[in-house]
């Protein structure tokens, strides 16, 4: 088993990676480092929903296909889910690639861990859909929910849907204030937080990266933006206004250029005053979770996110 070390920022904790996870990121390695950069455009729709599609099914969760606040997706449904309690989960693939139907088996595993169902929307892409349209999706699914009755919500969220994860908490911080609902917490995977792309691990992180490059990455975001300014609050959390958020939870590989993304969103949170941690995990590239059944960190990051869903969901209640 991993052990774990605490860095002197008391809201940041490394995993370290064990021997047999080495071998088996080694082994990854040698397969999809020689097609790094190589995803690119609306072409690169299919072989990406392949890939998330091969995450193994998790056992007693069913799927259901719905439509919540006008947006399309899939429930991902455990066996004995307790009621008015759900997870909202937005799909990565920097707004370009992905789809509900290809995520909800990684999904499943997060809401079978946490004990409630979980809604995966398909929010609209770019480039037919510039920004802010997944914002929109994002915001009337999470109202769609509250509206079927759902009195306690998490928002969890990997890569780019990570930014929108952490976008929609803003949102629902703000919307408090005249009456809202505010989620009970929020897990970002490797969120992709700053789209103007200034975080240091784009050099520090570019060769122990195995998948993106920054001209990759630049052009996705322009894909996603259409002009639209990178640093407005709306599209990058990192600039936005973190106080009265609830509990946020943040995963990230040591391996990722997406992980200064992670460190200094959570260093601003907890500054603002918000529970926030980030749990670095060594070795590991992005999408880690995505290798359940074979890496430990991966299962060893769904007991962490399922037992902090699960307390803030479902909290116990003192006499």
């Amino acid at each position: 088993m991993n052990t774990t070390i605490q860095e002197n920022r008391t809201w940041s904790t490394i995993h370290r990676i064990s021997a047999e996870d080495k071998a088996e990121i080694s082994a990854m390695r040698a397969i999809v480092e020689p097609n790094k950069g190589r995803l690119q455009g609306m072409a690169a729709r299919e072989p990406f929903d392949s890939i998330m599609s091969r995450v193994v099914a998790p056992v007693g969760v069913t799927f259901a296909s719905d439509t919540v606040g006008g947006v399309s997706g899939w429930w991902c449904r455990p066996e004995g889910t307790r009621t008015k309690q759900a997870i909202l989960h937005l799909h990565g693939g920097w707004f370009n690639w992905g789809s509900a139907q290809a995520f909800r088996n990684l999904v499943g595993h997060i809401a079978a861990r946490a004990g409630v169902e979980a809604f995966v929307p398909d929010y609209r892409l770019a480039p037919e859909h510039l920004f802010p349209a997944a914002v929109e999706d994002a915001r009337g699914c999470y109202l769609g929910l509250i509206e079927r009755g759902f009195s306690r919500v998490a928002i969890t969220g990997d890569s780019a849907g990570g930014n929108l994860a952490l976008g929609l908490l803003h949102f629902a911080a703000d919307q408090r204030a005249s009456g809202g609902t505010l989620p009970v917490a929020a897990v970002a995977l490797s969120p992709l937080t700053d789209l103007a792309l200034t975080g240091s691990s784009w050099e520090t992180r570019a060769a122990a990266d195995p998948y993106f490059l920054r001209s990759q990455a630049a052009e996705l975001v322009r894909s996603y933006l259409g002009g639209h300014e990178p640093a407005d609050p709306l599209a990058s959390p990192l600039y936005g206004k973190l106080a009265g958020l609830p509990p946020v939870r943040v995963h990230v590989g040591d391996d990722e250029v997406l992980l200064d993304d992670s460190l200094r969103y959570v260093e601003l949170a907890v500054a603002a005053g918000v529970d926030a941690r980030v749990d670095v995990w060594e070795g590991m590239p992005h999408g880690f979770l995505s290798g359940i059944g074979t890496l430990a960190a991966s299962e060893q990051t769904l007991d962490e996110i399922g037992r902090f869903l699960a307390g803030r969901l479902n909290p116990v209640k003192l006499d």
